[in-house]
């Protein structure tokens, strides 16, 4: 029977995404993705390099995913926000994978910088539309819609859902949610 190199790869990303969220970079180990997704560690080097190329093709198709979850609408960023919530709801593990990226890997990526240039000049053109508010610089802005979107996640004193022993209520959810979308209705109404 022909090896499926696509679908190894697919769970050896599978694997190392759960790796790298639970561990960060330093503390995954190959083996362990391996084993998690039923192949030979060799593979991992083969089709990847070394982990730390491993971790950032994990963490482009990471990006990836979540632009087509959650597409970028600058004309409407209180529901792009929403949506930006819910999508952590559903993934808290990919809240887990950026704080190690941030922790261990500071800095923007050419990914990362590529993608904010093309949001933020979004915005721009949707403050020159008298769209949204224009008091505030767009990358300003932007840092502020993305910041309030991920505060439940990110905030100290464990305000974020654990996924563990105390999951939130839809009704906390849908309240955290409206909150998120009212802030930034407030920054991004025109005369606001």
């Amino acid at each position: 029977m022909p090896r499926d190199s696509g679908a190894t790869k697919a769970r050896l990303l599978d694997a190392a995404f759960s790796e790298f969220a639970a561990y960060g970079i330093a503390g995954a180990r190959v083996d362990r993705i391996a084993e998690a997704a039923s192949a030979n560690k060799r593979l991992i080097y083969v089709y990847f390099g070394n982990k730390e190329q491993l971790f950032d093709t994990v963490l482009e198709r990471a990006f990836a995913l979540g632009a087509e979850a959650v597409p970028f609408d600058a004309a409407n960023l209180p529901e792009y926000a929403g949506k930006v919530f819910d999508h952590l709801i559903a993934r808290p593990d990919l809240v887990r994978l950026l704080t190690w990226k941030q922790l261990e890997r500071p800095g923007a990526t050419e990914l990362e910088t590529s993608a904010y240039r093309v949001k933020t000049a979004a915005v721009a053109n949707a403050q020159n539309q008298a769209l949204i508010d224009d008091n505030l610089d767009p990358t300003d802005l932007l840092a502020l819609v993305l910041a309030l979107a991920q505060a439940w996640f990110t905030v100290a004193g464990g305000m974020g859902p654990s996924g563990k022993s105390d999951p939130w209520s839809t009704q906390q959810l849908a309240q955290h949610r409206a909150a998120v979308v009212h802030a930034v209705r407030r920054i991004t109404t025109p005369g606001g």
